[in-house]
């Protein structure tokens, strides 16, 4: 008979290190996530080495900056950056690393410091660590000088490595309930958005420095940064190399103290998961609050199946996390191009027609939103005069948002490039341009329906249905061009035979052109509706 196996008393933490169990539990989730399909070992494998790579460039480009009077802005900048990189990628990329939700530790006996101990020490294990340890070693060599400035590098780099793993950790604890709901999908669908306007502000930023001064104007940036965490690690190399010990401990002190507070951060947000209930299961288990009849703004809108329409169409757009993605996106890229042209002194007043062609795209596919639901709106439309009923709400929903919207971009970038007399000819031409993707899109829509899968991350099209959403999106966009060829051709006219007092003109002509193209679209996309509704709804349920 076997000796008994002595217990551990009831609440006891559990004896020996948790760190090498949980680096082995990152490793084995790791090789388990790498073989659930060779697609997935492909892609990230193929995303390690293009990573690497990247790091690597970044590492030679730092060395080659050694000696530069620009080198200590430059790596004090890159920290920040880093640092930044750090904080929000937990937000928009949660399903990214399963160890960031602590929430599947809660059924086991474990203390806190220990617990962030370990999670911190599993954190340092995989690409993206890797790749900020070769960017700090590339920024302690490109400014580090002397046997003081080489000890300061590797306390900095390591110190500064440590900051931006506790950074990221404490931030998806602290958000760890609004990551794992809806909303935090949401904002995880979002991330495109992020990446789009990040680049329009490092073009900004890039044109900026290839004026007068290059570098030497980001001096009082980094300044700055150098002193806040974990920059001022960094920051520290250069200073210990110039024999300023004591600003070089000072640095080093400053991330060290947010290390620690960013660990009792992180401590604290661990405690209050584990020992807190869910706040689905509170609200789950009080008494259902009747909700308010109030109609609110649906109020304003007609009776009948356009007021329901419209509702419906709005809520989508509120609700529904890829379509919400979307129409956030078209609306600040829409904003972003003329403001950010203008900005630059190389834009015109007729990039502002750029936001009616965002928002416009939105009109393509309707119910491909729809997915397999789509089936109660086919069991509404009964002939063409439905058809159009429904067609036409769906538009008008998208005018709901897209005519203000057109008027304040046009207004914002006359502003800017102090253009006032330009408003009515852009603000026409915004409008003949929405007319003519309304009426594409509604043909698009009728014609070249497509589904949208809604557990597929970020994929917008079902397999099989590419080629439709090409011949959708931007064979529509040729033919809108196409229809609003007549209003620009009357622009260039005007401006040619010197009729400038006449180009306000252009802002009538061209609302009642686009409406004018808009219900001709309408009433020839209706019958194809009606008549293809077995055909749209089988498109729409794939995937």
């Amino acid at each position: 008979m076997s000796a008994p196996v002595a217990e551990a008393p009831a609440g006891a933490p559990l004896t020996g290190s948790l760190t090498p169990v949980f680096i082995r539990l990152k490793l084995s989730l790791l090789r388990n996530g790498l073989r659930r399909s060779s697609g997935r070992r492909v892609a990230y494998i193929a995303s390690m080495v293009a990573t690497l790579l990247f790091a690597a460039l970044q590492l030679l480009g730092l060395i080659a900056l050694r000696g530069s009077e620009h080198a200590p802005t430059v790596v004090a900048l890159l920290a920040g950056v880093l640092a930044l990189g750090w904080t929000v990628m937990p937000l928009f990329f949660p399903g990214g690393d399963e160890t960031l939700d602590p929430t599947r530790l809660v059924m086991l006996p474990l203390r806190p410091r220990p617990l962030v101990r370990a999670l911190l020490a599993a954190s340092l294990v995989g690409v993206g660590p890797l790749f900020t340890l070769t960017l700090l070693a590339g920024s302690v060599v490109a400014v580090a000088e002397g046997a003081a400035g080489i000890v300061a590098g590797v306390a900095g780099a390591v110190l500064a490595l440590l900051v931006c793993v506790a950074l990221a950790r404490a931030v998806a604890a602290a958000n760890i309930r609004l990551l794992t709901s809806r909303k935090g999908r949401d904002l995880a669908l979002l991330s495109g958005l992020v990446v789009a306007v990040g680049l329009q502000f490092l073009n900004f930023g890039a044109q900026r420095l290839s004026g007068a001064g290059g570098l030497t104007a980001l001096d009082p940036a980094a300044a700055v940064v150098g002193w806040l965490p974990p920059a001022s690690a960094i920051a520290a190399v250069e200073s210990a190399g110039e024999g300023a010990y004591g600003i070089a401990a000072a640095r080093l002190l400053v991330s060290a103290v947010a290390l620690v507070l960013l660990l009792g951060w992180w401590q604290r947000s661990l405690t209050r998961l584990m020992t807190t209930p869910d706040g689905s299961t509170i609200a789950a288990a009080e008494p259902s609050r009747a909700k308010s009849s109030r109609p609110g703004l649906a109020g304003l809108l007609p009776e009948g199946r356009t007021a329901t329409v419209i509702e419906r169409s709005l809520r989508y757009v509120w609700r529904d996390p890829k379509t919400k993605a979307a129409w956030i996106t078209s609306l600040a890229i829409g904003l972003i191009v003329p403001l950010f042209n203008a900005l630059q002194g190389t834009g015109s007043i007729y990039f502002a027609c750029f936001a009616a062609g965002m928002l416009g795209i939105q009109m393509y596919n309707q119910f491909g939103q729809d997915t397999s639901a789509f089936w109660m709106v086919a069991m509404t439309i009964s002939g063409p005069r439905d058809a159009y009923l429904e067609l036409r709400a769906r538009a008008l929903a998208l005018l709901v948002i897209t005519l203000p919207y057109s008027v304040l971009v046009t207004v914002l970038t006359a502003v800017v490039l102090e253009e006032w007399a330009g408003i009515p000819e852009a603000l026409g031409l915004s409008l003949a341009l929405l007319g003519a993707m309304l009426a594409t899109g509604a043909m698009a829509s009728a014609r070249f329906p497509y589904s949208i899968p809604q557990d597929s991350g970020y994929k917008n099209v079902a397999p099989g249905q590419a080629g439709l959403a090409w011949i959708s999106i931007f064979g529509g966009m040729v033919a809108a061009a196409l229809l609003c060829a007549p209003v620009l051709a009357l622009t260039i006219w005007l401006h040619v035979a010197g009729a400038h007092g006449a180009l306000w003109l252009l802002l009538p002509l061209g609302a009642v052109y686009g409406a004018a193209i808009t219900w001709a679209a309408l009433r020839l996309a209706a019958p194809q509706v009606a008549n293809r509704l077995p055909e749209i709804l089988a498109a729409v349920s794939k995937g």
